[in-house]
């Protein structure tokens, strides 16, 4: 059985077509970082025209979802998918079965597919990119939530609010590349757009004043959210993905900060790196056809 998964991420939508083996056959990817409904679907189905034949559509999305529905209440960082009911359109468009989950739950359930997290009951994700986005696993289920709104781990505070803006003392504002970005270039009188979390890091790795500030908070800020998830949790393991996890001496850097807190915390790299958000939709997809054919 071959699916067509995609991945809407904050600035491109990742395309694959995978069997159900977790296997990806092919893939390709589209620059979205206008993040526009209308140019995201379009390119939905131009990869669909390109690759037929599959048996359904698997879509990872960042926001509130109703997994059961396929219904996206709040779009995250894609806000013209607001009360959108992607699963419904894409089958009535293409008369495939369509199946759209949380982009964090998707990393989360590709690592219990495939993953280092196959034999786990208790796990945690994180994702770092644009955003901050979170996943639990606890006593072997995915945690949801009253309003599939569990694991909004960028919503955690990093320090008590000063003001009516809540989200300028959250997770979601210090610990993501966006706001390692934002952050340094306002430091080096720059425009964010002009700076790379690469330009960022290699600034770091030379000591440079601003970007040990910078790096030094978002170590600081990320490993108190651990501190905080694994007292709450108690998991086996915290994973995290995003394209940070490619720097070599990401982890270690984060277990030097993780040290201060007289803790074994177990943290580690998710093993699918970019390909995780369609692999988790793909099974998320397979999951769900198998209910409804049982």
């Amino acid at each position: 059985m071959k699916i067509a998964a995609f991945d809407i991420g904050g600035t491109s939508l990742k395309m694959g077509v995978i069997d159900n083996q977790g296997n990806i056959l092919t893939n390709d990817s589209a620059d979205i970082s206008h993040n526009s409904r209308d140019k995201i679907l379009d390119e939905i189905l131009a990869w669909l025209e390109k690759n037929p034949g599959c048996a359904g559509i698997a879509v990872s999305t960042p926001g509130y979802i109703d997994a059961e529905a396929g219904y996206i209440a709040m779009g995250g960082t894609i806000r013209d998918f607001d009360q959108f009911h992607l699963s419904q359109w894409l089958t009535e468009k293409t008369s495939l079965p369509a199946t759209v989950e949380n982009d964090a739950h998707c990393a989360l359930l590709a690592e219990q597919w495939l993953g280092k997290a196959k034999k786990l009951s208790d796990f945690l994700m994180l994702t770092i990119g644009t955003g901050l986005g979170g996943a639990a696993f606890c006593n072997g289920a995915l945690i949801r939530g009253g309003r599939n709104r569990a694991g909004e781990f960028g919503c955690l505070l990093t320090s008590p609010p000063t003001s009516s803006n809540i989200e300028r003392h959250t997770m979601s504002q210090s610990c993501t590349m966006t706001a390692l970005q934002e952050n340094y270039s306002q430091l080096i009188d720059k425009s964010p757009d002009d700076v790379t979390g690469k330009d960022v890091f290699d600034a770091y790795d030379r000591n440079e004043e601003a970007a040990q500030q910078v790096v030094n908070k978002f170590y600081q800020d990320l490993a108190a959210c651990l501190y905080n998830l694994f007292s709450v949790f108690d998991p086996q393991m915290i994973f995290i993905g995003g394209g940070i996890t490619a720097r070599e001496p990401f982890l270690e850097e984060l277990a030097a900060q993780l040290a201060k807190y007289d803790l074994d915390i177990p943290i580690d790299a998710a093993t699918y790196g970019n390909d995780s958000g369609m692999l988790g939709a793909t099974w998320n997809f397979l999951q769900r056809q198998q209910t409804h054919i049982t």
